[in-house]
């Protein structure tokens, strides 16, 4: 624990306090929103495993899950299957390295990165991170704004998603989603706790159905079977970075949550089996309906893999239409409060939920973007390559600095100290950052390489060789 820990609250949480009467025995905590530095007391912490769990079933169970199913199923049913049991895991072995050090400092991911990159230097990650999360939230969001459109197109006969004239009816549903999710990151964390839980039996329902569905259609010795065209077959090295770089985004938002849990096993654990199991499910829900809507057609299309355009072509109807509303709402909870919270490691000028709602509307703005691109997946798969290049060796230098240099030690009090242990020079790690560049521009050079886009990819090469640089330049050899 650090120093700050063993020692009592630290200023920052002195300064919002707690609700009771003293000496009635009845003592009531207020729920208090903190900044990403803030240390957060055990009498805050609330979060409990089942509690953790829920959040993360329900963070995975969601379009974007289904999304990144159909599009690894180009490497063909074993492949995509194969892909998905080796990536993931091994990135949400990296989430709970993140989850112990956010339940151990007791800060946010954002306020985790000062240590490492300095106190001013953090902003660089902050940065990264706000775009990272306010990207999903965008995904998630315009994936359930299609499948509005398609509702729309049941109820009053307006133009769905790539039809002509499509573009009002899709700026409504915009509108509506993000009142939707200004509606959910406004309920307060306790109130989370329910949508989650909620959410996740709505996106379970879900879950099942389509499975029953698709194999009712389509047997899984066809869907092993079928072959995509060679001219869109995925190689393996390419399918792992498009998980892997999908699964670690979640990483830089997990100490958001596990700051909140009052034992290591829930901090740790709990986000691991949630993340995975539903990240498993529902991309195996997303191959074997992008492979079975392949079937039914006669085509494989990677572009209309996007879970409204499969449950309209399996026949679902609306009902299955909302239950994909219903799990973007629920997801972007953890999208949107992580990167209103990163905001706060800037600046304390901004409340955390102002800052929550700010990020909340720019992701409403965002969505334009994808609405005018020529393909959706192609906006898609952009996206996640950016976060595989800037996060992998993020996430690198920041594992390496609390585990190997810092030996877990990282002391709260001094994160906001200008002169301090982590103020480096003027403020930045110099190290830290060009570890960071370096890993950037390693990844950008081997994700052209044939031997690594067809067997391990970009995203985990480049984590363990920031790695091994950001701990020989910053560990005081003898």
């Amino acid at each position: 624990m650090s120093k700050a820990s063993e020692d009592g609250p630290s200023l920052s949480q002195k300064s919002h306090g707690t609700s009771g009467k003293k000496g009635t025995g009845k003592e009531k905590v207020e729920t208090i929103e903190y900044y990403a530095t803030d240390e957060v007391p055990m009498s805050q912490r609330n979060i409990g495993f089942f509690d953790m769990i829920a959040i993360w079933v329900g963070a995975n169970s969601n379009n974007a899950s289904w999304y990144v199913g159909g599009t690894v199923a180009g490497a063909a049913f074993a492949g995509a299957i194969a892909v998905t049991l080796i990536a993931n895991p091994i990135a949400y072995l990296i989430l709970a390295l993140i989850g112990y050090m956010g339940y151990k400092v007791g800060t946010s991911t954002m306020a985790l990165t000062r240590p490492a990159f300095g106190i001013r230097g953090s902003a660089l990650p902050t940065f990264l991170n706000t775009i990272v999360f306010l990207g999903w939230a965008v995904v998630n969001t315009f994936i359930a704004v299609i499948s509005m459109s398609f509702i729309f197109s049941d109820l009053f006969g307006w133009s769905a998603y790539g039809e002509p004239g499509s573009s009002g009816p899709m700026i409504f549903g915009i509108i509506i989603m993000t009142l939707l999710n200004l509606a959910a990151v406004s309920l307060g964390r306790n109130s989370i706790k329910i949508v989650e839980r909620l959410g996740m039996v709505l996106v379970l329902i879900l879950g099942v159905w389509i499975t029953v569905v698709v194999l009712q259609q389509h047997s899984l010795a066809e869907i092993y079977a079928w072959k995509p065209p060679a001219d869109l077959k995925m190689p393996k090295g390419v399918a792992i970075d498009v998980m892997a770089a999908f699964s670690l985004a979640w990483v830089l938002g997990v100490a958001e949550f596990t700051r909140y849990t009052p034992t290591v096993k829930t901090a740790t654990v709990a986000p691991l089996i949630g993340a995975f199991v539903a990240l498993a499910w529902f991309a195996f829900v997303g191959i074997i309906s992008t492979i079975g809507a392949a079937l039914t057609t006669g085509v494989y299309n990677p572009d209309n893999s996007d879970p409204s355009s499969l449950v309209t072509n399996l026949g679902l109807g609306p009902i299955a239409l909302i239950l994909i509303v219903v799990a973007c709402v629920t997801t972007n909870v953890v999208n949107l409060m992580a990167a209103g919270v990163s905001i706060t490691n800037v600046t304390r000028k901004v409340k955390p939920l102002h800052s929550i709602w700010i990020v909340t509307i720019v992701s409403g703005i965002l969505m334009l973007i994808p609405l005018y691109m020529t393909s959706f997946l192609d906006t898609f798969m952009i996206f996640l390559e950016y976060i595989g290049m800037v996060l992998s060796a993020l996430i690198g230098v920041l594992v390496s600095d609390y585990f190997f240099i810092k030996k877990k030690k990282y002391d709260v009090s001094q994160f906001d100290i200008v002169g301090g242990k982590y103020w480096y020079y003027k403020g930045i790690n110099l190290k830290a950052v060009a570890v960071w560049f370096i890993g950037v521009v390693f990844y950008a050079v081997i994700q052209n390489v044939d031997f690594f886009m067809a067997t391990t990819g970009a995203v985990y090469p480049t984590i363990i060789v920031t790695s091994i640089i950001y701990i020989a330049i910053s560990r005081p050899w003898k």
